[in-house]
């Protein structure tokens, strides 16, 4: 979409209405920022309908990655649930740095277009193994170049763990292109 002095971007999101600012990511892109933080309504209305996407899907784990991504992880598990049979469905969420608290982290790199530098990607070693030979789910809110996937994705194939599905709130037009990707919208990108 070609960016005109846009300050905002109206976006309708399982029924929901919100509008999102205009932001420079370099002199000649502009994206409308997207952020579940402290959206309950919307955070809560994307997790139960990708929960619902994933229900025919046979997996042992979701994993996502920090940080923006972490309330609409913890509401998909949530939602996959039954705390009626005492099933509570796990999470595990990829950091961008090691901690001092980490035994045997695992890193790889990720680029994300709207990260200037290249970030790492951590699994706490306990977690990996956790994830060894399991099923999982990839869970985050916006895949504009799929960077952060593609990082994911390479540290579950080093654990031995198998993606069965991917999913995001948005996908941003022009990147990352999987059909098999599930997503409840689309944003636009802004250029010159």
């Amino acid at each position: 979409m070609k960016y005109e002095g846009q300050e905002s971007y109206e976006i309708e999101v399982v029924g929901i209405r919100r509008r999102l600012p205009v932001v420079p990511i370099t002199d000649a892109l502009w994206i409308a920022a997207f952020v579940l933080w402290g959206d309950v309504e919307l955070t809560n209305a994307c997790a139960r309908a990708i929960a619902a996407r994933l229900q025919p899907f046979e997996f042992d784990c979701v994993v996502s990655i920090e940080a923006k991504a972490l309330p609409l992880v913890h509401m998909v598990a949530t939602y996959l649930s039954d705390p009626v049979a005492g099933r509570y469905f796990p999470y595990i969420v990829f950091r961008k740095s090691v901690k001092g608290y980490m035994k045997r982290p695992l890193t790889v790199k990720a680029k994300s277009i709207t990260t200037a530098s290249t970030q790492t990607l951590v699994l706490d070693g306990p977690e990996a193994e956790r994830l060894r030979g399991s099923r999982v789910v990839v869970v985050d809110d916006v895949v504009s170049t799929g960077g952060s996937l593609r990082a994911a994705d390479e540290l579950l194939t080093q654990v031995g763990a198998r993606v069965v599905a991917r999913a995001a709130v948005l996908h941003e037009e022009g990147g990352y292109v999987n059909p098999a990707l599930i997503t409840l919208g689309t944003l636009p990108i802004f250029t010159k």
